[in-house]
């Protein structure tokens, strides 16, 4: 039986009409900081931290769909408050207790074949990735490189995977196709390697079976398109997640669904995410700690995937005029060559989607307002539990994204020593959303602002950079076109989820203590199936 899921609108409205009946609002915790306490061991009278113990979250660890408290049960029958879940792990304190520390090696060794003693020591994924607060976002900096690593914001991070895995799956068609009309004409065969309208060369199939992979451009000869870390090392959140908490906190998470894949099996993540090692090289979880065996229950693995499958998309401020020809600029320097404004997404894993704009009136707060979109459809499957909440699977075009997947060689500004005295040359196109809100910019943070950064190009981008510099130098008091362009840049911005009002919690201005109290957030509580019990 498959019944539509209601608006998220009416979702709130009802939410919040019971919990104002049951008088269940003053249960709420207070609005959270990026890093939080766990209220049960940091105890304090106001209740800002989280509910639930770590024992807590781990539940019924990963179960089943019928195992209540399990991370399959929550994920697939309580879903919002399965991605509050993730969050409140992401924003926690661990502590020695739990394993945290000490670092790969104890930061003792030869950083020059072991980057990870660069990583330093963390407690919090939050520690890293906390601005604007309370976000998945940016702030860290490791040393797994001579000239560091800035640590990436997260906002968007399961568009980009899915994104990525598409992309990845039509180049590999693309292979096949080559091969099969190779053999059939007994010649060799060139096809344009093009997916979601970016080029990554050709590739030439053989009537052996074999293929050149000499044209291929901006993706390794595999195909597998790599969204993660600045030179597009990494395939999957999943491996992510697990790698991040093993190098920066000593957190040893021997996750199943890892050391399936990286075996050779094909695995389907509670998120619905596909790890193929008969494809693709998965990287292998960490061994047990040798002390305290497995720290981090897989429980806790899945409820942070699926946290980061469904993070926000970053924001875009007041679109004015000026910043819409600044966007025209951006187009007209060639810079949307590999800063592609907009990507599809053909089949959307995520339950919801947060749209975040500028908004003076409802924005009450910092003049963003949020709202979220409900992408899940409800089935009944009879087992006298709360119904299945089952992602549409629908399209969705990403925008504002700016990038291309690929990698290129952005010339010598950009390049990076490693540690064991090579340089790496090509870097994934960054992506731009966001990018207003960056302090420092460029995947080292050497550039101290956006149009610094944008001199900066070279190699590939020569053109456009210098076309950049052409208008700077006749951009009398940042009025003219160059000064349009990095305006527009500035209105891709992140945004502090407790801090932004939405149709999940609007606000109230008149509110005592106003703004430390009602100012309005993204709230997933009013969606949980028993909101009476906070995260």
């Amino acid at each position: 039986m498959r019944e539509s899921s209601p608006a998220f609108g009416l979702f709130a409205v009802v939410r919040s009409l019971l919990n104002i009946c049951l008088g269940t609002l003053l249960l709420w915790p207070a609005v959270a900081v990026a890093q939080m306490v766990d209220n049960t061991q940091a105890i304090n009278p106001i209740n800002a931290g989280i509910n639930k113990s770590l024992r807590q979250e781990i539940g019924a660890s990963r179960g089943s769909v019928n195992t209540p408290d399990s991370s399959l049960f929550i994920i697939n029958r309580d879903a919002f408050r399965a991605v509050r879940r993730g969050r409140q792990l992401f924003q926690r304190k661990f502590t020695r207790a739990q394993g945290q520390g000490p670092g790969i090696d104890d930061g003792v060794g030869n950083i020059g074949t072991t980057i990870g003693i660069g990583a330093g020591l963390a407690d919090s994924c939050a520690a890293c990735h906390g601005r604007p607060r309370g976000s998945a976002g940016l702030g860290g900096d490791v040393v797994t490189r001579p000239d560091s690593r800035n640590a990436p914001h997260l906002f968007g991070l399961g568009l980009r995977e899915m994104l990525a895995d598409e992309m990845t799956s039509d180049l590999r068609a693309v292979r096949s196709q080559a091969i099969a009309s190779a053999k059939q004409k007994r010649q060799p065969v060139s096809l344009p390697l093009v997916t979601k309208g970016v080029s990554f060369g050709s590739i030439t199939g053989n009537p052996d079976g074999s293929v050149n992979t000499s044209q291929v451009q901006g993706v390794d000869p595999d195909l597998r398109i790599r969204p993660f870390f600045a030179q597009g090392g990494t395939i999957s959140m999943r491996e992510f997640i697990v790698g991040a908490l093993h190098g920066e906190m000593g957190l040893e998470a021997v996750d199943p669904d890892l050391a399936a894949a990286s075996a050779g099996a094909r695995v389907v993540t509670p998120s619905g995410m596909v790890l193929d090692g008969s494809q693709d090289a998965i990287e292998a979880p960490p061994p047990p700690d040798p002390l305290n065996g497995n720290e981090i229950d897989v429980a806790l693995v899945d409820h942070l995937e699926f946290y980061l499958l469904n993070y926000f998309k970053p924001g875009s401020s007041h679109q004015d005029i000026r910043a819409q020809h600044g966007l025209q600029v951006f187009n007209q320097l060639g810079c949307t060559t590999c800063h592609v404004q907009n990507l599809t997404i053909n089949h959307d894993r995520r339950v919801a989607d947060i749209n975040t704009v500028y908004d003076p009136v409802n924005g009450i707060f910092n003049r963003m307002f949020a709202t979220a979109t409900a992408l899940i459809h409800t089935v009944n499957d009879r087992s006298g539990l709360p119904p299945l909440m089952v992602p549409n699977g629908q399209p969705f075009v990403v925008q504002n994204i700016f990038t291309d997947f690929k990698r290129h060689d952005l010339g010598p500004n950009f390049h990076e020593r490693n540690w064991d005295g090579t340089i790496q040359t090509e870097f994934l196109t960054r992506a731009l959303w966001g990018v207003g809100s960056v302090g420092s910019l460029g995947h080292d943070g050497r550039s101290i602002n956006l149009v610094e950064v944008i001199l900066r190009h070279g190699g590939e981008a020569q053109a456009s950079r210098d076309a950049f510099a052409n208008l700077s130098s006749q951009d009398q008091q940042d009025q003219g076109d160059a000064g349009a362009l990095r305006h527009f840049l500035e209105t891709l911005l992140l945004f502090p989820p407790d801090d932004t009002a939405s149709n999940l919690d609007p606000g109230n201005p008149s509110a005592p203590n106003f703004p430390q109290n009602g100012h309005g957030s993204i709230k997933l509580t009013v969606l949980f199936n028993n909101p009476k019990d906070p995260e």
